[in-house]
């Protein structure tokens, strides 16, 4: 009976050892470690959207063992270079071009819907393709997806509801037709999910793998290895 035990004790170590060395992996592929010449790179990008829920993680399980994520989302950033936090003064924008990805997702946008930075689309629409073109002169030559961000779901806030459907939602179409971008529309696809966005802008950790299954279905659909 004891040798029974020790040897159930033992294999529950081993199983334990091995589940901490897949998680181990994991948080190195996520904190931008692993770059394994034989998985496909995929660089979130984005602000705290990005940087402060489970949905790069989410994806990253979405996606299998023959991807790595890389969580490169900076709280409070911004496209607009007039912006209080533009993500291109960010060190996470530098890693996340370190990272040579073979995929780059950009969700951002919602905090430049702010009237207070907002005089017209110009220099939003001119500082999103000058980040975008940073991208595609890497050597990795990444596939870039361009991301409508969720909807603010609370009224007569910063960022702005009405600001970001009547101004950022359109400068980003215009965007991904000037730089030639596929879209990814979480705008409309998470329109009538207010309950998964308790604060009005931050998804919950359903509304997280939300954004990962549609971003999940758009990057798989074709091949983007």
């Amino acid at each position: 009976m004891n040798k029974k035990k020790l040897m159930l004790v033992a294999i529950g170590l081993i199983i334990l050892i091995t589940s901490l060395g897949v998680a181990s992996s994991y948080m190195l592929s996520v904190g931008n470690k692993d770059l394994s010449a034989d998985k496909i790179r995929v660089a979130c990008v984005g602000d705290s959207i990005t940087g402060g829920t489970d949905y790069p993680a989410d994806l990253w399980m979405l996606l299998g063992a023959n991807y790595t994520v890389g969580n490169f989302g900076v709280g409070g950033s911004a496209v607009s270079l007039d912006s209080g936090k533009p993500y291109m003064n960010e060190n996470a924008f530098q890693e996340a071009k370190e990272y040579q990805p073979n995929i780059v997702i950009i969700m951002l946008g919602t905090n430049d819907a702010n009237s207070l930075i907002w005089q017209d689309n110009r220099s939003f629409v001119n500082d999103y393709v000058k980040l975008i073109s940073e991208f595609q002169a890497l050597s990795s030559e990444p596939k870039i997806w361009i991301v409508k961000p969720p909807p603010v779901f609370n009224n007569g806030t910063i960022p702005s509801a009405e600001y970001l459907s009547a101004n950022v939602i359109p400068s980003i179409e215009q965007v991904a037709k000037q730089t030639n971008s596929p879209i990814i529309d979480l705008y409309s696809a998470l329109v009538n999910s207010s309950e998964f966005f308790p604060d009005g802008v931050h998804p919950n950790s359903a509304g997280a793998m939300l954004i990962a299954n549609e971003i999940h279905k758009a990057i798989t659909s074709q091949n983007t290895a």
